[in-house]
């Protein structure tokens, strides 16, 4: 049996010890009552610190990719879909006829569980933008 090569075994190793960390903070973050003021200012606590982590240069980075595949247009059209109806739906003045997609997803995020997986999804995915 071959043995991976060590820095490999370092790079997973460096990968894997935040994912304890996100679970608490998911939980924490789970508490606080969808679109608060106390689960804005967690948002923006939390998104700060992973942008600091990012910007220093202490944080190990993947290497990015020379071009971007075909199919990256399959992953921006349902994202820049999501973001016109937001903001039309916002400059509309987010009405019960035109609301937007946050107020739409609300009673989904009433939940503690559905709360803290959302939070432990959002740490994830930006934690992978961080080490881009």
């Amino acid at each position: 049996m071959e043995q991976p090569p060590p820095e490999l075994v370092v790079e997973r190793a460096r990968r894997l010890w935040v994912i304890p960390l996100f679970v608490p903070l998911s939980l924490l973050g789970g508490l606080f009552p969808s679109f608060s003021l106390t689960a804005n200012l967690y948002v923006l606590f939390l998104g700060s610190v992973l942008m600091m982590a990012g910007l220093s240069s202490r944080t190990v980075r993947r290497p990015a990719p020379d071009t971007l595949g075909g199919g990256i247009a399959w992953w921006l059209l349902p994202l820049l879909v999501f973001a016109a109806v937001e903001l039309s739906s916002f400059l509309m003045g987010s009405t019960p006829e035109h609301p937007t997609l946050s107020i739409l997803l609300d009673p989904l995020l009433e939940g503690y569980l559905l709360r803290s997986l959302s939070y432990f999804g959002w740490l994830t995915v930006f934690w992978g933008l961080v080490r881009r």
